[in-house]
């Protein structure tokens, strides 16, 4: 066929030739579909023994028989739907035979809600009563085409022999879909069930942030200090400054690897007990050791700490320490030699974090500072090009995270400071 042929067929509506014929035989050869019609005759057999072995058949008006055995069924049914573990054998057994798109659209779970439980019960009652159906229109439409096929106008019947065998045909089809659906909408995941499932993903997520945040801060803090140590020793070239210069990395580079070490244990899910050394985050109490280590990069530091022992959660206490060294981190890069004021102190029940910086250009250096090599990591930039940087984007998230704010940039025009403040509550979530 052309492919004008082809345009206007397709314009008026009418399907080739070539596509209908499988379009209409593949689902009928598919293994999905006999598996769906095993699953649907296994409903209907649970319902015939139950029949037979009460109330039986001998006697009996089908009135009598339906009645008996509809009650029995539902009652044994709901029986059943009150196990736990008999919601996990049907999710496992729907999964099998009834071959969904998605595995996870039929859940595998045990029932834990009285919710779960009246779900199962509609599943297995509708699961027999819908196998029962096709069980005996698949018993009734055999007989009658061995019927048609085998009496004396069998001639007659016979140009309609096809026209039955595919509508009988997609009669399963259709079945074992219904099921489906049924399997999905009573085994599936509840509301509750997928609200827990997009709470965990959302918490790995974060977790993920977090660690990201961990990484960018210490290995990012750590690099930092080495580059200026290494420029600075390389500048000034005396002995006694280069050895102080490689102490200084050393102790860095130690503390970033075990910086690393603690969130690979937490990447790889290692128990808490197993290795608790590493799981160990440094807090608020290790600051001294971080200010050493910004005055031997050859930053004039001035802190203050008013807090006393034991007055921040273990979470405040690290987070805390975090933010200050991602204010170290950019004072230090963005700021080389300048001046370095810190101030963390409780007021009001608040945590008080504030790092400030003289600009570059902005205010006279310490006499004797340090200063790394011009064109070195601390050149590359002014304070202004911090606000954008991804330290201070995730010194922001840790104080929303922990119900707080945080504000940088520079000060009034002609202070020659930059500011970066950080508010947090004492109370976590007030």
């Amino acid at each position: 066929m052309s492919k004008i042929a082809a345009l206007k067929s397709a314009v008026s509506g009418t399907a080739l030739p070539g596509r209908v014929v499988p379009g209409l035989v593949a689902p009928l050869v598919a293994g999905a579909t006999y598996a769906r019609l095993l699953h649907l005759l296994v409903g209907w057999i649970f319902a015939g023994i139950v029949l037979m072995v009460y109330p039986g058949t001998y006697g009996k008006s089908l009135d009598e028989i339906l009645t008996a055995s509809v009650s029995l069924d539902t009652l044994l049914l709901a029986l059943v739907a009150l196990v736990p573990a008999a919601r996990r054998a049907e999710g496992v057994q729907a999964r099998l035979l009834l071959v969904p798109d998605r595995e996870e659209d039929i859940a595998v779970e045990p029932s834990r809600t009285w919710a779960d439980r009246r779900r199962t019960a509609g599943w297995l009652i509708g699961r027999v009563a819908l196998g029962t159906a096709v069980g005996f229109a698949t018993v009734l439409g055999l007989a009658t085409c061995y019927e048609a096929l085998t009496g004396p106008r069998v001639l007659w019947y016979l140009p309609f022999t096809p026209l039955l065998v595919l509508g009988f045909g997609w009669f399963l089809v259709y079945a074992g879909r219904l099921q489906l659906a049924m399997a999905v909408r009573l085994l599936g995941p509840s509301p509750a069930e997928r609200l827990a499932e997009a709470e965990l993903r959302a918490e790995r997520l974060l977790e993920r942030n977090r660690l990201a945040r961990e990484l960018h801060d210490s290995i990012g803090h750590a690099l930092t200090v080495t580059v200026l140590q290494a420029g600075a020793a390389r500048e000034v070239g005396d002995p006694a400054f280069v050895a102080k210069a490689l102490e200084v990395i050393e102790e860095t580079g130690r503390q970033a690897m075990d910086d690393l070490e603690r969130t690979l244990v937490l990447l790889r899910e290692t128990p808490a007990g197993a290795n608790g050394a590493a799981t160990e985050q440094p807090g608020i109490d290790q600051l001294p050791a971080l200010f050493d280590t910004a005055r031997a990069a050859g930053h004039p530091v001035e802190a203050r700490v008013q807090v006393p022992p034991g007055t921040l959660p273990g979470v405040l206490s690290r987070e805390s320490y975090r933010i200050v060294q991602e204010g170290v981190t950019n004072a230090l890069k963005y700021a080389p030699g300048e001046p370095l004021d810190i101030r963390v102190a409780v007021r009001d029940g608040q945590l008080e974090l504030r790092c400030a910086n003289r600009l570059p250009g902005g205010g006279r250096s310490a006499a004797g500072a340090a200063r790394p090599p011009a064109g070195g990591a601390g050149g590359a930039g002014r304070g202004a090009t911090r606000k954008g940087g991804k330290g201070l984007r995730g010194i922001r998230e840790r104080a929303t995270l922990l119900g707080g704010e945080a504000t940088a940039g520079p000060m009034a025009e002609g202070d020659g400071e930059w500011v970066l403040s950080v508010r947090l509550p004492l109370r976590l979530g007030s």
